[in-house]
């Protein structure tokens, strides 16, 4: 089992920044992708952004142009950098791993999560 540790959540007024940290337990395969969910109170998990084993990122379009990922591969870790806040990004911060198949780790591994609060 591949195990996620998300840090980094704090609360913030808006306009300002955050780092948010996700580190991944050991695994076996090479092959994967991370993303970053978030789920703010009564709302639906949604997705924030990606990035491939090989850097290829993808982002949501409310986070477009503020939010940046990214990843250390050596050291399992995976990067959040969250610019000009809002309040409506006020949420419970997710990181994923997806290890496909053939790895015997092969699945999708979800952190606890870490709180960000923005306030206005």
């Amino acid at each position: 089992q591949v195990q996620l540790v998300e840090s980094g959540g704090d609360s913030v007024q808006a306009g300002g920044s955050l780092r948010l940290s996700c580190a991944a337990s050991e695994y076996t395969c090479r092959y994967f992708a991370r993303s970053w969910y978030r789920q703010a109170p009564g709302k639906e998990r949604e997705f924030v952004s990606s990035i491939s084993m090989r850097g290829s990122t993808t982002y949501a379009d409310s986070v477009k142009g503020r939010f940046t990922i990214s990843q250390d591969n050596a050291e399992r870790i995976v990067y959040l950098q969250m610019n000009s806040l809002k309040p409506e990004d006020t949420a419970m911060y997710h990181c994923k791993i997806y290890i496909p198949a053939p790895c015997p780790d092969r699945g999708d591994y979800w952190g606890q999560g870490t709180q960000v609060t923005v306030s206005s």
